[in-house]
């Protein structure tokens, strides 16, 4: 119901988000899960630059920088939703980069980019060392009901009339894949915190 749902603002989101994790032990993986206009990857930075600030590791990883090479996802087109949605993330190196070394017996070593989706080649990072009490926080779209390994997630729900309006002209296309996947994929009932985002300056949100 509507009235479950606290309205914020955006450094108030940050702050809360901040909280929870700060309120957790060990080493976790945060999954921020949201369409582009919801702004999904500028949160978790600033959710990681807060966490950093109290003196805890704490790295945020676009997932666009973890899609697989352009020969495999642009196979169909460079506008088919089914692909984008299905067929663009690289999530076996996803898992094996980012989130396995988060586990209690990973090793702590994340790598922060794998490929550079415009010129198809792969970046030359470094993995990032994670202390013990380190947080990723993984961010992006299409994530959750993928059975990807994470201590807390969040959804930023947006309506495709906002979607609509807010999409970059030229990524108009993948909003009918958005549409998909919040219908087929309900992404808001495996969040463990749900953001209303159709303004994503003034956020609401309700714990599960």
């Amino acid at each position: 119901m509507a009235g479950d749902f606290r309205p914020v603002d955006r450094d108030g989101l940050v702050a809360h988000l901040a909280e929870r994790i700060t309120a957790l032990p060990g080493r976790l993986r945060v999954i921020v899960d949201g369409a582009p206009p919801a702004g999904p990857v500028t949160l978790a930075r600033a959710v990681a630059d807060r966490l950093r600030s109290t003196g805890r590791d704490a790295l945020a990883v676009d997932v666009d920088d973890f899609l697989r090479p352009a020969s495999v996802r642009l196979e169909l087109g460079r506008t088919d939703p089914d692909m984008f949605l299905d067929g663009w993330l690289d999530e076996p190196a996803l898992r094996r980069e980012v989130l396995a070394p988060m586990a209690a017996c990973g090793t702590g070593r994340v790598l922060p980019r794998l490929r550079d989706a415009e010129r198809d080649r792969a970046f030359r990072d470094d993995p990032v060392p994670l202390g013990a009490g380190g947080v990723v926080v993984l961010a992006g779209g299409r994530l959750l009901g993928r059975g990807l390994p994470a201590d807390l997630t969040v959804h930023l729900r947006m309506s495709r009339a906002a979607l609509d309006r807010r999409l970059d002209p030229g990524q108009a296309w993948t909003a009918a894949a958005f549409d998909r996947y919040a219908q087929e994929g309900d992404p808001g009932g495996y969040a463990d915190v749900l953001v209303m985002a159709d303004h994503p300056d003034r956020p609401a949100f309700r714990e599960r």
